[in-house]
């Protein structure tokens, strides 16, 4: 059942860590069953309850998932192995379209800004028991959400979306609960919830966003919070459209009770307009984060949402990190009213890119998605192997695994640094790698 692989401890964090480690270093691999918990504790020699406290906690740490009679086996994206992991290597001379990075040429330069916020800094530095927001980036952030139509509500600043996130579900809920995720969606979120000793419940998602029947499923079977991506979806592209908000709103307006999570994911890189679900429940976030826009290595969010929420945030966040640093706010103030970016134009680059290669792969015969953002979703028949002809072929694209549980196999193709002159290849390359679609019947 193991292998050559022998789990040691003799108390349940020991058991545990034997486990996790073995998990880290490969010994234990994805989708292995582990004993049961009787025939584990008569080796080691402990309490069987020692055991089933041990699979206990990996079980909320995301390393394994029990199925009743079944028994326990480790996850097949445990939280130890991100799927980050499950990246491709691009070798020399192969085009990378996996990495899902903005283009380069598209952010702006930040030497300007910086300087400016630290002379800034210099004329009157930031000390301990002051407002962890800067005023003026408060007063920006506000005035976007408004005009989005996004409600009123205090803000916060984080370390990036993915903080944003963590930090609202560590504020409501606790190990063992459910969060309805997007499926295929972010494999860092698919990851995230694990790792926090939460359980995932997959929703299906078409370009419209996620679907309003099965985010019904998932909150009629128990999901205490529902996470869900207003624009430019990782990796489908997909964004909430005006009709689809309705039918979110209505199916949310008899769940008030559940915690709701919204990731402007494509703020200040799209043209399509925002329909938010913020105010449909009691405790709700919205979350947007500079990096597509302006730099990943900016690591700023703003999020707004329900005083609860909110207060609850920062009041974590002052017993670890205290606050984003002034310096890095001040400098994003510098970018926004400085007009760093010119939204329009970002937006239909990556549209023009986008548009251009899901035509392309149309006319091959490909189905293809993408709404909005810099990805296209193509679904493929066998993941591997189409990642591995297209290597071949001498284009990088990221596998589907890293972004789905129960979703269809496919894989995302990041279109920032294609040139007109690449969209004709790599959709030649992708019809050859799929192969022919299948005939049609019209029986």
């Amino acid at each position: 059942m193991l292998g050559e692989y022998r789990i040691m401890g003799r108390r349940a964090a020991e058991i545990a860590g034997s486990v996790e480690r073995a998990v880290g270093s490969g010994g234990l691999e994805p989708g292995q069953l582990l004993p049961p918990m009787r025939e584990l504790a008569q080796q080691l020699g402990v309490n069987p309850n020692t055991v089933a406290a041990a699979y206990r906690t990996l079980r909320e740490r995301g390393v394994i998932e029990t199925a009743g009679r079944r028994g326990s086996r480790i996850r097949p994206k445990p939280a130890t192995t991100a799927r980050g992991r499950a990246r491709v290597v691009v070798p020399p001379g192969v085009r990378d379209a996996s990495n899902g990075n903005p283009h380069p040429a598209l952010l702006p330069p930040l030497a300007e800004a910086f300087a400016a916020a630290a002379a800034q800094g210099d004329e009157k530095p930031v000390l301990y028991g002051q407002d962890a927001v800067d005023p003026e980036l408060a007063r920006h952030a506000r005035v976007a959400f408004d005009a989005d139509g996004v409600p009123d509500g205090p803000l916060a600043v984080t370390s990036g979306a993915l903080d944003a996130v963590e930090r609202v579900l560590a504020a409501h809920l606790k190990p063992g609960d459910a969060v309805a995720v997007e499926d295929p969606g972010w494999g860092s979120m698919l990851d995230l919830v694990p790792a926090l000793g939460l359980r995932t419940v997959p929703v299906g998602v078409d370009d419209e966003g996620p679907l309003p029947e099965e985010v019904q499923q998932a909150l009629l079977g128990g999901a205490r919070a529902v996470v869900v991506t207003a624009r430019a979806q990782n990796p489908t592209g997909a964004a909430v459209s005006a009709a689809r908000a309705r039918a979110l709103r209505k199916v949310l307006a008899a769940h008030r009770e559940v915690l709701l999570i919204e990731d402007d994911h494509g703020h200040a890189i799209v043209d399509l307009p925002l329909h938010p679900l913020a105010g449909a429940t009691h405790n709700w976030a919205f979350v947007r984060s500079t990096a597509k826009a302006y730099g990943p290595d900016l690591r700023l969010a703003v999020l707004t949402g329900d005083p609860v929420t909110v207060d609850r945030v920062r009041g974590r966040q002052r017993l670890g990190p205290g606050w984003v640093s002034h310096l890095l706010q001040r400098a994003v103030v510098h970018l926004w009213t400085g007009g760093a970016v010119d939204e329009a134009a970002v937006a239909a680059a990556y549209g023009r890119r986008r548009d251009a290669l899901i035509a392309a792969l149309a006319e091959r015969g490909i189905e293809a998605h993408g709404r909005s953002g810099m990805n296209v979703w193509v679904p493929v028949p066998d993941e591997t192997g189409v990642v591995a002809r297209l290597l071949h072929a001498g284009w990088a694209v990221a596998p589907g695994a890293r972004f789905r549980m129960s979703a269809p196999p496919g894989v995302r193709i990041t279109v920032s640094a294609l040139a007109d002159e690449d969209i004709r290849p790599v959709a030649d390359a992708v019809a050859s790698a799929v192969g022919p679609a299948p005939a049609r019947r019209y029986d």
